[in-house]
């Protein structure tokens, strides 16, 4: 007869399994990411004179360090064997490094945009983006003054499921504004069914495959 032991040993080996497909998802996507930005779009520079160069650093950034970051806090938390108060502070800082990459990220949109002399926040994609972040901060602000410092138990019971519930969420909104991103350059570029065009295709699919394996890691761990 199968006992709670033998369900928590289960679940721990089946999140330990697909956190390793989502750090394999991850880095595939930041390989493809840096071959796409290197190869075909001239490389990265937010000082360069050039506006692509600046714009470049942009869906960098915005992936390796917001999405990706994000997702390793996630994983961080509930995947990897450590202590409470090591999971909680790797946690906090892995979000932390998130936002502040993500506002490079998007400074580099905001110059881009000023050095082509395009409108800003005209697009679905900068609406969902922004959106996502300013509500991510929140997110992060509010799990910091909660779980970071001294509260009463009942008080933070109360709330670990809207704190989940919110993480995932912002997490497939930050995939969704990925995706949303990746097409409109695309589209921008008037880029036709070539290699380069099929590199961002790859590329959407393994951010996409990222962020399903970082949330079902997630959430088999939580059985644990």
């Amino acid at each position: 007869m199968d006992t709670v032991d033998d369900h928590r040993h289960f679940y721990k080996r089946s999140a330990s399994r697909i956190t390793i497909f989502a750090h394999i998802f991850g880095i595939l996507s930041l390989i493809l990411m840096l071959v796409w930005l290197l190869h075909y779009r001239g490389g990265l520079n937010l000082d360069s004179a050039s506006s692509s160069r600046v714009f470049n650093v942009h869906p960098f950034l915005m992936f390796f360090g917001f999405i990706f970051f994000a997702g390793e806090a996630m994983m961080a938390y509930k995947t990897v064997l450590a202590d409470h108060d090591t999971q909680k502070f790797v946690h906090f800082f892995f979000h932390l490094v998130a936002i502040t990459l993500g506002i490079v990220g998007i400074h580099a949109t905001f110059k881009f945009h000023d050095k082509a002399r395009l409108k800003h926040m005209y697009s679905l994609h900068s609406w969902i983006g922004m959106a996502t972040f300013c509500l991510y901060i929140l997110q992060w602000l509010f799990g910091m003054a909660l779980y970071l410092f001294p509260r009463p138990m009942g008080t933070r019971a109360r709330f670990v499921p809207w704190h989940i519930t919110g993480g995932r969420a912002l997490l497939y909104m930050a995939i969704c504004a990925a995706e949303t991103g990746l097409m409109e350059k695309v589209t921008f570029l008037d880029i036709h069914y070539n290699r380069e065009a099929r590199l961002v295709n790859f590329l959407g699919l393994s951010i996409l495959l990222f962020g399903l394996t970082v949330d079902i890691s997630v959430a088999l761990a939580r059985h644990v």
